[in-house]
């Protein structure tokens, strides 16, 4: 602690960031691992585990992996070639969806697509302890009032009325939309095992975090056979430390998870993301839907758009952050695990976790902004989605993962009851579990398609509206 004051007070006087994290001195491959350069001067390291095998996609299957939305328009989109060339055998699910915004805020999600109602079972050979998860449910969807204003309040009728007649009610006005996008595609889904030459597993984790919090994750599916990539994001774990804030902005960061995805991507991959690290997934997944299979979500919080917290601690001086990083270590121990015993303290240090310097963290505290990747930019995904949330997180509230499967068109919902925020960490052998069987799930089209052969009125089945409140505040 004192020898932390001491360095933070020279800090103050030199006026100079205290000491970055840079790479290991050696840039060759070792034990899976490798540095990537990103940007001249950008160095990341990333970990990679592949089996002798899988082909390697071209920078014009990448550049053509591009989703087409319409908005404001009923023209059919061009066809595009198709990158996945000769799919796997799996479920195509027709993705169909009206997006309308309200100039007073409010959404409107029309699902005109099939419906998956299907179950994510658990493994057999599962080690899942019994009542260990808690299976939340989602209700179906319920077909509201077609204009999304509320209803009008009953007349006011004065006490001594006499002979006066009670006032009609107020005329509903029609509001115009302020946006309407409209998503119209075939998607197919099938189940990723290891051994397919054509699937990758990326992982990405969040602020103060590194690869090495992933490493159950990264064990466990290796094993398996699946390739596994998860890089350090700049400034964490091992990766280069640029010396100016501008370098650890939401923009700047998911430029440099772009830039890794190219490298390593294959026909059919895999997101995994914890924290802020959902959100760069989120990016990549709407840039490439082609290419992105299924997404993992753990941890993420709510949909709407990233701001940083003007009130928040990270605020404060460089210098001042260092002195307190004992304390903020501390802090971080007792809200990101529901329990503070020594396992926990060892998880923490093994996993490289809140092991940055002052300088990142301040700069990628204030860099969260992402204005684009608001509700509506969360509904326009069309790739399955597994929600994963630790009951005692005390960082992302329960209600922001319910909010975002709510808005999602293919979501899971799984809530760890003795998991928190860094859940993987403390229920490697649950979290793995939920994962390997949301890979290998493929959904049970048989109950849309007996709904499509029976009767045209019952095709109104399919019909989803949902009406939502954005919610222009949230912290991360």
């Amino acid at each position: 602690m004192l020898t932390s004051i001491t360095e933070g007070i020279l800090c103050c006087l030199t006026g100079k960031a205290a000491s970055l994290v840079l790479p290991l001195e050696s840039s060759e491959p070792s034990n899976g691992f490798e540095f990537v350069e990103v940007k001249p001067g950008r160095v990341l390291r990333v970990r990679h585990i592949v089996p002798e095998r899988q082909p390697v996609v071209t920078e014009d299957q990448m550049s053509s992996g591009k989703k087409k939305t319409k908005v404001d328009s009923n023209e059919d989109d061009g066809g595009s070639e198709d990158v996945m060339k000769g799919p796997p055998k799996g479920s195509s699910v027709h993705c169909k969806r009206k997006i309308t915004v309200y100039r007073n805020g409010q959404l409107v999600i029309e699902n005109l697509g099939d419906v998956l109602h299907s179950e994510i079972l658990q493994c057999q050979d599962g080690d899942l302890e019994p009542c260990s998860t808690v299976e939340v449910e989602l209700a179906d969807y319920k077909e509201l009032a077609s204009s999304p204003e509320p209803h009008p309040m009953p007349p006011r009728v004065p006490p001594h009325a006499g002979d006066q007649k009670p006032a009609p009610p107020p005329r509903r006005r029609r509001r115009k939309p302020k946006r309407t996008v409209l998503i119209d595609s075939k998607r197919a889904i099938s189940s990723c095992k290891g051994t397919q030459s054509d699937v990758a597993l990326f992982f990405v984790h969040g602020v103060g975090g590194s690869l090495d919090i992933w490493g159950s994750q990264l064990d466990f599916f290796s094993r398996l056979g699946y390739e596994v990539i998860a890089p350090d994001l700049a400034g964490h774990g091992a990766s280069k430390a640029p010396p100016i804030a501008a370098a650890y902005t939401f923009y700047a960061l998911a430029e440099d998870l772009r830039a890794i995805f190219k490298r390593y991507a294959r026909k059919r991959n895999i997101l995994i993301g914890h924290s802020y690290g959902v959100s760069f997934c989120t990016f990549l997944a709407h840039e490439y839907p082609d290419l992105v299979h299924k997404v993992v979500m753990i941890n993420g919080g709510g949909p709407t758009a990233l701001e940083p917290s003007l009130c928040s601690i990270f605020q404060l001086p460089s210098c001042v952050l260092h002195c307190l990083s004992p304390c903020l270590a501390w802090s971080f121990l007792k809200a990101g695990f529901a329990r503070q015993g020594a396992k926990e303290k060892q998880l923490l240090k093994q996993g490289n976790a809140f092991n940055v310097a002052p300088f990142v963290l301040r700069a990628m505290m204030s860099g969260q902004y992402w204005p684009e990747g608001d509700e509506v930019y969360h509904a326009e995904l069309t790739v399955p989605i597994l929600l994963v949330h630790g009951m005692c997180d005390k960082f992302v509230p329960m209600d922001e993962d319910q909010r975002m499967a709510e808005i999602l068109l293919f979501a899971f919902l799984k809530v760890i009851e003795e998991g928190s925020h860094m859940v993987m960490m403390e229920c490697p052998d649950t979290v793995n579990t939920l994962l390997h069987e949301f890979f290998l799930w493929e959904p049970d089209m048989s109950k849309t398609e007996s709904i499509k052969c029976d009767t045209e009125t019952k095709a109104t089945t399919n019909d989803i509206v949902q009406t939502l409140r954005v919610n222009k505040t949230v912290d991360k």
